[in-house]
């Protein structure tokens, strides 16, 4: 049996296992597959057939070296690297990060695992990029003085507690523009938290802004959710 073979007869026998979604996004409210819910059912698999996974790190991608331990042909997974920026956290615990994100989204490549979280928090709709819709909730500042950029920077208000954000678009403005925007918004925002309660409020503020990102880019929207979570995670529960 070829390495191809026996990676296919994993996949199917894969789809036999009652596989179960620990990981729990508060913000979207959907659930998603962690390392820990698929690992040992792989490994077994993996045993069994006489295959091997092997994660390693480059500087500018990560690899899932599988390896048919019966005759050494190998196929090769890769994933382009990315930085992880957690608050209040050392450099390697942000490289600890990079590293379970990625061994996590190169085996659910490998594998095949499909999960459906972005489609179900964006309630079925395909997003559409070629028609932008107007974000309810941002403020276009009129003035007579168009901006230098076609890009300003973002404009958060109420760094005192109030939570609502205020996005300015230039005339020019691109939905792409107008995401980098929000992500940097919202990255800010993070920075300013000092508990549960600040996280939440960011979500809750601007949960009108957040649905029309969900609109037009759900894979976009999760993203943000996870920072959310993350940041989330770092305090301690609100009693």
């Amino acid at each position: 049996m070829t390495v191809h073979r026996k990676l296919m007869e994993a996949r199917v026998r894969l789809l036999n296992t009652e596989l179960k979604k620990s990981g729990l996004n508060k913000f979207a409210g959907y659930s998603y597959f962690e390392l820990g819910d698929f690992i040992p059912a792989i490994q077994t698999l993996f045993h069994d057939l006489g295959l091997c996974g092997v994660v390693s790190y480059k500087i500018d991608y990560a690899e899932l070296s599988i390896v048919d331990i019966d005759d050494g042909t190998v196929i090769v997974i890769t994933s382009p690297m990315a930085e992880a920026n957690l608050k209040g956290t050392h450099p390697i615990q942000n490289l600890g990060a990079v590293e379970t994100y990625q061994r996590r989204y190169l085996w659910m490549t490998a594998m095949e695992i499909v999960e459906h979280d972005a489609v179900d928090a964006s309630d079925g709709a395909e997003p559409k990029r070629d028609t932008p819709v107007p974000p309810p909730v941002t403020e276009v500042k009129k003035t007579n003085t168009p901006p230098p950029a076609s890009r300003p920077p973002p404009v958060i208000v109420g760094a005192e507690g109030n939570w609502q954000m205020k996005v300015e678009m230039g005339p020019k403005g691109t939905v792409e523009a107008w995401l980098e925007i929000i992500d940097e918004a919202v990255m800010l925002m993070i920075g300013q938290t000092h508990s549960q309660k600040d996280v939440k409020q960011i979500f809750l503020k601007n949960k009108q802004l957040f649905e029309a990102v969900k609109q037009q880019d759900s894979l976009f929207f999760k993203a943000l959710m996870d920072k959310l979570s993350i940041a989330l995670k770092k305090f301690p529960e609100i009693a």
